[in-house]
């Protein structure tokens, strides 16, 4: 249906339109819209913005719905989580505690924790109970204005049980309100149970898995863990080139705890790398040049008490910055986008522009979405409408104003 919505009078709105998609930004470079605004929609889409009164006018014309708001509100896109596990089974709390306590990860392992505990939950877990968790977590991370989830795989580490994750993330998709975009981590290590090497288990993944994906309209993007306890780059860039050659994009976790991915992702053409906590000035650099998009993934930098991704650095050297929630049971339990994304700002010295094109327009470059992160005519009516007059209060609140109102598609959720 094309039916018409008016939407206001905003205090401000926030289209996040005419910013460029690499290097640094000001605050100065936000187009604000500011007075007595109103958004007009035309079924899931954005038909125009612009002053409510003169819309009013045309809507009588056009018999359009018009809701009118009570109170100050500032409107933005929709937020984009360009990089979450959300599909997954199983409490990592003891993990916390004993990380936080001083032991090693491979002292938790040893104790029965760590990626291993949660593949075996989610390995455990029916198709229909991970998609109840999933639902459950898309439900939260909507309610806080993330209408677009990029949703791995990676807990399964076999065909079957990877292809159970993925249909799941389908199942989910195709009925609940925010829409998700399904990647496979089928490479997130190789797991204990596998006999043979790693290239062996990437080999067969490749050759088993990769075809159904495209057959059943899966995934159409594959990610690796390119880490000393993971892949290397040797061996995972066979597999990336496989991957190409039939037509997925590419991402990768690059750079947590050891560099080489960062590299890599840049030589196979990755759409981005995803972490970036270790990355070199050289790292950064190589990043800078390319049109690999640097996604910090400020979650698990609190999840684990380690370094954050250096985000003025690749700002400054003229990189794509998005920022993502990593939302996961491990490292990044949290799954507060927005908060994040504030604390990384503070500690990083980001511009509000900078942070906010980092969880809309800039996340939804990492996604190769054209069609949402802005507020511009023919984009997604997919909107976060918070309860203020200065949209600096978002940030400034760090994560703790929530949105009054979100609407999906031109449907108020």
């Amino acid at each position: 249906m094309n039916t018409y919505k008016l939407i206001g009078p905003f205090k401000q709105v926030l289209p996040m339109t005419g910013l460029p998609l690499n290097g640094a930004l000001k605050d100065e470079q936000l187009n604000v819209f500011e007075g007595k605004v109103g958004i007009l929609l035309q079924g899931e889409t954005i038909a125009k913005t612009g002053d409510f009164d003169t819309l009013l006018n045309e809507t009588k014309i056009i018999g359009a719905e018009v809701v009118e708001l009570d109170g100050d509100f500032v409107a933005l896109p929709g937020f984009i989580d360009s990089h979450t596990h959300i599909c997954s089974s199983g409490s990592r709390a003891r993990d916390y505690a004993f990380r936080n306590s001083g032991k090693t990860y491979l002292e938790m392992a040893e104790l029965g924790g760590g990626i291993w505990y949660t593949v075996t939950q989610t390995r455990n877990a029916s198709q229909k109970e991970l998609e109840a968790g999933i639902a459950e977590r898309a439900s939260r991370h909507l309610s806080e204005g993330v209408t677009t989830i990029e949703t791995k795989s990676g807990y399964g580490l076999t065909v079957e049980e990877e292809l159970k994750m993925l249909r799941a993330i389908q199942a989910v998709n195709k009925k609940h309100a925010a829409d998700l975009v399904a990647t496979c981590l089928a490479a997130h290590m190789h797991p204990k149970d596998f006999e043979g090497s790693k290239a062996e288990y990437l080999e067969e993944i490749g050759s088993k898995l990769f075809p159904i994906l495209k057959e059943e309209k899966l995934a159409n993007r594959i990610d690796i863990f390119v880490e000393s306890g993971a892949f290397s780059p040797q061996e995972a860039k066979p597999y990336l080139e496989k991957a190409k050659a039939m037509g997925f994009s590419i991402t990768i976790h690059a750079d947590q705890f050891s560099t080489g991915g960062s590299q890599l992702a840049v030589e196979v053409g990755a759409v981005s790398a995803d972490h970036l906590e270790a990355s070199t000035d050289k790292d950064v650099e190589i990043l800078a040049k390319s049109n690999t998009i640097a996604t910090a993934l400020p979650g698990a930098t609190l999840g684990l008490g380690c370094a954050y991704t250096p985000a003025r650095k690749l700002l400054n050297a003229g990189a794509c910055l998005a920022i993502a929630s990593d939302w996961n049971p491990g490292s990044a339990p949290m799954g507060d986008l927005l908060m994040q994304a504030a604390v990384l700002g503070a500690v990083e010295k980001l511009t509000n522009a900078e942070v906010l094109a980092g969880i809309t327009v800039r996340a939804a470059a990492a996604l190769e979405l054209t069609d949402r992160g802005t507020l511009a005519e023919g984009a997604l009516a997919d909107l976060a409408i918070f309860p203020c007059n200065n949209y600096q209060e978002i940030l400034y609140q760090q994560g703790k104003l929530k949105p009054a109102m979100v609407y999906k598609r031109g449907q108020k959720i």
